[in-house]
């Protein structure tokens, strides 16, 4: 057990990110109308949420619960995710999963790994006759890109600093309110775009070898814009560990 509690919390990302290849993905194409990936386009162009997208998408879903079971067994996780857990439980530093895929297979792929975290997903409910429907128990209101699952509820207040791992999307807006994010595909590109302070990754390896220096920075640094009262950017970290700097300017 660790001596002390962090100041630091991470929010690690699941399709993608803790498991490279997407589960919810796996699960639609192998249960689901070809007309999935439609909505999917839709939805990675912007031209509709997650939460209308994931709706519809489970409603075209024709599978049993050990249909879904098995689809789960065929994929695994980052070989160095349950290293970097215990890195970060030796250091008394929190770890939440938040997704915007299914509860059932977070679940299902964390009993398999014998991995005890806390997670927040979409419910994924069997309607029996091999119909699903899905519910949104961490939607927000006032979420402003009406996601599914609001990732930015789980963001602690200050003082408690927040690194950020995920890899798409669903992570763009609680790219903004974390303190530091590692970023894999898409997420990458937004926050050179947005100049949020973050460091390309391309598995949890790379984070195990540098999570340190990503400590450090993520104290260091100024709060991302969205913790401002004031906006302001910040400039990311060069990706290589040898020439990255361990803190961030304003």
């Amino acid at each position: 057990m660790p001596s002390s509690v962090s100041d630091v919390r991470v929010l690690v990302d699941f399709d993608g990110t803790i498991v490279p290849g997407d589960v919810t993905d796996h699960v639609m194409a192998s249960f689901a109308d070809a007309r999935w990936l439609e909505l999917e386009e839709a939805f990675q162009s912007g031209r509709m949420n997650s939460r209308d997208c994931m709706a519809a998408q489970v409603a075209l879903l024709r599978a049993t619960p050990a249909d879904i079971a098995r689809a789960v067994s065929e994929r695994v996780i980052d070989a160095d995710f349950p290293a970097f857990v215990q890195l970060c439980q030796a250091r008394g530093i929190g770890v939440t999963i938040v997704s915007d895929g299914f509860d059932i297979t977070i679940e299902h792929m964390l009993a398999r790994y014998d991995l005890a975290l806390p997670f927040v997903a979409n419910h994924l409910e069997y309607l029996g006759d091999r119909q699903w429907r899905l519910d949104f128990p961490h939607r927000s209101a006032s979420c402003r890109m009406t996601a599914a699952n609001c990732k930015c509820l789980q963001v602690p207040p200050r003082p408690q600093r927040t690194i950020m791992i995920g890899d798409g999307r669903s992570d763009f807006c609680v790219a903004t309110r974390a303190d530091f994010v590692l970023s894999k595909g898409r997420l990458t590109d937004h926050c050179r775009a947005q100049n949020l302070a973050h460091a390309p990754i391309t598995d949890f390896g790379d984070v195990v070898a540098d999570f340190d220096r990503w400590i450090a920075a993520a104290r260091q640094g100024q709060p991302n814009t969205d913790r401002l009262p004031n906006p302001a950017r910040r400039p990311s970290m060069v990706p290589d560990p040898a020439t990255a700097q361990t803190a961030l300017t304003g």
